[in-house]
């Protein structure tokens, strides 16, 4: 085992040299090193490893560090950059729990989690549940909402209501960027394309628009942190791509 493992990096305003090292050592303590330290360490003999999580939670250390240069970048392996944290909803049919758990586990450090836990919000319509939303701070300032879509996701009504609360303007703030994740149990997982008939409806016209953004399951945290961050940006230069209103919501289940 190595003494220490990056967990995350930063870059500098030429975004081609690390500039800071944040990680862990082997009791767990935090630490951050610049590029020199880092360097002076290793040659004195210091072991460095870089570090990812498991679905349940714990690190997974993989590699020694090698500072490589990739297309005039300075690289250490896939770890995420340290990136202010977005706020994040995670929006899910309720049989699906235990992937809101692994996505917690694998991401809960490089993102604010906004997610309604199971039974917190409960709401006989639309307009009442997404209030409850707004009031009790889950939809007031999320700035990034992720479907995690099941075979029967489509169905739901809650999630229809999550989708279109977050795509609505709140006070002070934006819409928030959206995103679907295909979980490992949907037919469309992993085969490189999506049928629209297999999503959320709301969510399918927003990918359609060029708004949303559709993905495959990963356990990838460099490529999770890059998908909130797209999402985030989208919603200013994507705003006019945005349908919402035109969607009737939905007032039943159409599934169990």
């Amino acid at each position: 085992m190595a003494e220490y493992y990056i967990t995350k990096v930063k870059y500098d305003d030429s975004n081609s040299k690390i500039e800071v090292h944040y990680g862990v050592d082997k009791e767990g303590n935090k630490f951050e090193y610049n590029n020199d330290e880092l360097r002076q360490m290793m040659q004195g003999g210091t072991s460095f490893a870089t570090a990812t999580k498991k679905p349940n939670g714990e690190w997974r250390y993989l590699n020694g560090v090698i500072l490589t240069q990739n297309s005039g970048r300075q690289t250490v392996g896939r770890v995420p950059l340290e990136l202010t944290k977005r706020k994040t909803f995670v929006s899910l049919y309720n049989k699906d729990l235990n992937y809101k758990d692994e996505f917690e586990n694998l991401f809960g450090d490089i993102i604010t989690n906004k997610s309604v836990g199971e039974d917190d919000i409960a709401g006989e319509n639309s307009d009442e549940y997404t209030k409850q939303l707004i009031q009790n701070g889950y939809l007031e300032d999320t700035t990034v909402l992720i479907v995690l879509v099941g075979p029967k996701t489509k169905c739901r009504m809650h999630v229809d209501w999550e989708i279109s609360g977050a795509l609505n303007l709140k006070v002070g703030d934006l819409y928030a960027g959206l995103i679907g994740l295909l979980l490992p149990n949907h037919p469309d997982y992993k085969t490189g394309k999506v049928n629209n008939a297999n999503l959320p409806k709301r969510l399918a016209k927003n990918v359609d628009s060029g708004y949303a953004n559709i993905y495959d399951w990963t356990e990838d945290r460099l490529s999770m942190q890059g998908y909130i961050e797209d999402a985030f940006v989208a919603r200013k230069e994507r705003a006019d791509e945005r349908v919402n209103a035109a969607i009737t919501q939905m007032e039943e289940d159409e599934c169990e």
